[in-house]
């Protein structure tokens, strides 16, 4: 007997971008080099940090000289996040970035981002991941509700479980106990197909966040 085996599975890489405040009148044109580079846009929502925030997201920074001027401009205005998409996605956006400081981005990279779009070492107009795991942490931190692949394990599943399934699936214990159906198993899976808060559904629509 042949014995079936599951499709494999491929798992597009994902990183974070953020237009920074002083480049947000430009969301539009930096959001179309993006689309024409071969990325997909998966997520994307506009907010504004406090300095916390701002601490905590670039709390691998704390203790440098230039963290208070950091969480400062970060914090000073509307800036907006994304989810981008594609093979490679950390090394490839970050390639098409560029160096972190835009004065030498212009004199060895000038078609680069920052090289276009930013001012300074410090105002440098985007963000990028520095690699997969830092931007599986920053895309958590932007879109706390985002499901990432692989599916997560250990106390970041537990911490799924008990905000999305566990008050789905208590409901609907709840209602079988009142019911008291002859079939109780195939009542509940009935139940929780009816009652599922996440059915799939076919988008890729954008959303957009203010956050004051």
């Amino acid at each position: 007997m042949q014995m079936l085996m599951p499709e494999p599975q491929i798992f597009v890489e994902r990183t974070l971008a953020l237009i920074k405040p002083d480049v947000i009148d430009k969301e539009e044109e930096i959001e179309d080099l993006i689309l024409r580079s071969g990325f997909l846009i998966i997520q994307k929502r506009k907010l504004q940090l406090s300095p916390e925030q701002c601490s905590n997201f670039y709390a691998d920074q704390y203790g440098k000289v230039f963290f208070p001027n950091l969480t400062a401009y970060m914090s000073s205005g509307p800036l907006v996040a994304m989810v981008l998409a594609r093979h490679h996605a950390v090394s490839y956006w970050r390639e098409l970035l560029g160096p972190s400081n835009s004065i030498r981005a212009r004199r060895t990279h000038p078609h680069s981002l920052r090289a276009i779009y930013g001012t300074d070492d410090l105002r440098n107009a985007l963000h990028g991941s520095l690699s997969i795991s830092s931007a599986e942490r920053e895309i958590r931190f932007m879109f706390p509700e985002v499901i990432l692949e692989p599916i997560p394990a250990g106390q970041r599943a537990r911490d799924y479980l008990n905000l999305y399934v566990k008050p789905t699936l208590l409901a609907g214990l709840t209602a079988l106990c009142k019911e008291k159906p002859a079939d109780p198993m195939t009542w509940l899976a009935d139940w929780l197909i009816e009652h599922n808060p996440n059915k799939p559904r076919l988008q890729h629509q954008i959303t957009e966040e203010e956050h004051q």
